[in-house]
């Protein structure tokens, strides 16, 4: 039979096939292949004898994984797969917003062709005019959602990008990823977690990957809260590839191979003068290209 992984902790990997969910482990030919199961991977799984350990934990079917179906994409962090969208999340305060790291899921959501939508919380913590400062980042590139999981805002226009896909919220910690998926799933019963007044982070409350059934049928995956990502897998003459507000000016430069840097006559740096790229967004492109060179030194 045919399932997804759902969860996996301490070895095991918990299968959902229909409405039942199987307590699996894997074959010894992935560890040996070097082929590592992931939350959201699609398997063939073939059922055990229910052990007396398994009964113990609460479990009601036993298997063994067997095969990993084709996947469509394959991330590293966080370690999910099979992903139609990520719902990138950050706060409008508390934490203030990191562009360049809301950039990095963005790179790695072009990368891998998947879509992604704009998730702002904590909206009731700001002014409008701050929102609309925010929001016009990335006019015409990304939906933005503004929502408040405290106020309990916006939820129908976020369920509108839930509903029938595989959704993975990612993001920075403290930005109240895990509340939003409660509010959008109670049966999830993430852990939350304040945000730190000495670092000024959130405190890690979700400790594994995990996915949950919307109440329409999408699946959403719950993913480890977290401050740094790295975007090495994009090359330096390829990252402009994947900030569509820059890749639109390609070709127009002086020199074909412009990486809108330091070079003259580059129609990306007159288009940022011009207001026609945002400087929030390019400031983010010349830090995330520093450190893909700084990290290539290593």
């Amino acid at each position: 039979m045919t399932g997804i992984i759902i969860k996996g902790i301490g070895g095991f990997y918990y299968v959902k096939t229909g409405d039942d969910i199987f307590e699996c482990t894997g074959r010894g030919i992935f560890k040996k292949s070097g082929m590592k199961l992931q939350v959201g991977d699609r398997v063939v799984i073939s059922e055990k004898e229910l052990s007396a350990e398994a009964r113990k934990r609460g479990m009601k079917h036993e298997g063994v994984i067997e095969e990993i179906l084709e996947r469509k994409n394959s991330f590293i962090r966080p370690p999910i797969v099979n992903v139609d969208t990520f719902a990138v999340t950050f706060a409008a305060k508390d934490p203030e917003p990191n562009f360049s790291l809301i950039d990095k899921f963005l790179v790695m959501a072009e990368m891998n062709h998947v879509d992604a939508v704009i998730v702002m919380n904590k909206c009731d913590l700001c002014d409008e005019e701050t929102l609309k400062e925010y929001e016009d980042v990335y006019s015409g590139l990304y939906p933005v959602i503004r929502v408040s999981g405290t106020e309990e805002q916006g939820l129908e226009e976020l369920e509108k990008h839930i509903l029938g896909r595989t959704v993975a919220f990612a993001g920075p910690s403290g930005v109240g990823k895990s509340t939003l998926i409660n509010l959008l799933i109670p049966d999830a019963e993430m852990e939350t977690g304040e945000v730190s007044k000495k670092t000024a982070r959130g405190r890690h409350t979700t400790r594994h990957v995990e996915i949950f059934e919307s109440k329409g049928g999408g699946l959403v995956y719950d993913t480890p809260g977290f401050t740094s990502f790295d975007i090495l897998e994009a090359e330096e003459d390829e990252l402009q590839d994947y900030y569509p507000d820059i890749a639109r000016y390609k070709g127009r430069c002086y020199y074909d191979n412009c990486r809108h840097l330091k070079e003259p006559d580059c129609a990306v740096k007159t288009a940022v003068k011009a207001g026609e790229i945002s400087r929030v967004r390019y400031r983010s492109y010349k830090s995330n290209m520093e450190e893909i060179k700084e990290k290539r030194k290593y």
